[in-house]
């Protein structure tokens, strides 16, 4: 199997990137992003590109994909609607189309986030945005499938490039393994999100957006 990773250098996408280069099944784990990662390993290549909205530049490099992880994001925390939607929306598009173009085979998988809006009508900015991205992508002519994660548990030495993220887990780290235990419906590690989607392209998933306990299952696949 060949992987493409956005947003590698996030802490989802760290995650998913070390199950990926871990996971013997996987051939190839390309990135792409603004920056790599700075990983060493014989299955890895990576691709710096700092247009996220356009990649007719790169498109040789991106087909021949078996899977698409799309883990790049941004916190909605003093955006402006208009921003924010230019970057869940406009670049998940933006890369999601090309490559549907290029791999109409592929599994697609987003990671949105527990609580996204598929009406898109609803009074909260960051899930609305986040379900008409949703709703695009299930439209494309690809597989496509949803990740709903709530609360994200970092292992493996992985840290939230998020100033905040990173202060909440600092302060919350002795109690992180008893939430974990405690809420095993709200709560996920970024390993288990890795390889439940690595799980999921392989062979699928009875519904197309998986909540945290889906992907809970699917990891345990």
């Amino acid at each position: 199997m060949k992987t493409l990773i956005f947003g590698a250098t996030g802490m989802v996408g760290q995650g998913v990137l070390r199950e990926c280069l871990l996971d013997r099944d996987v051939q190839m784990a390309q990135t792409v992003g603004r920056t790599t990662t700075g990983a060493q390993d014989a299955k890895l290549r990576e691709i710096a590109h700092q247009d996220l909205l356009h990649y007719e530049a790169i498109e040789p490099s991106l087909s021949g994909f078996d899977a698409c992880f799309f883990c790049l994001g941004v916190s909605s925390a003093g955006m402006a609607e208009a921003d924010y939607e230019r970057v869940t929306y406009g670049i998940t598009l933006a890369a999601s189309q090309t490559l549907s173009r290029l791999n109409p085979r592929m599994t697609f998988i987003y990671v949105s986030g527990a609580g996204t809006d598929s009406s898109e009508g609803g009074r909260s900015m960051w899930a609305r945005v986040k379900g008409k991205t949703e709703n695009a992508l299930l439209r494309l002519p690809f597989a496509a499938y949803m990740f709903r994660p709530g609360l994200i548990i970092p292992g493996d030495g992985i840290r939230s490039k998020t100033t905040g993220y990173r202060i909440f887990y600092s302060l919350a780290k002795p109690f992180l393994p008893l939430l974990l235990w405690a809420l095993p419906d709200y709560v996920l590690t970024t390993q288990q999100i890795g390889q439940a989607m690595l799980t999921v392209a392989r062979q699928g998933y009875p519904r197309h957006i998986l909540e945290t306990k889906d992907i809970r299952t699917a990891a345990r696949s």
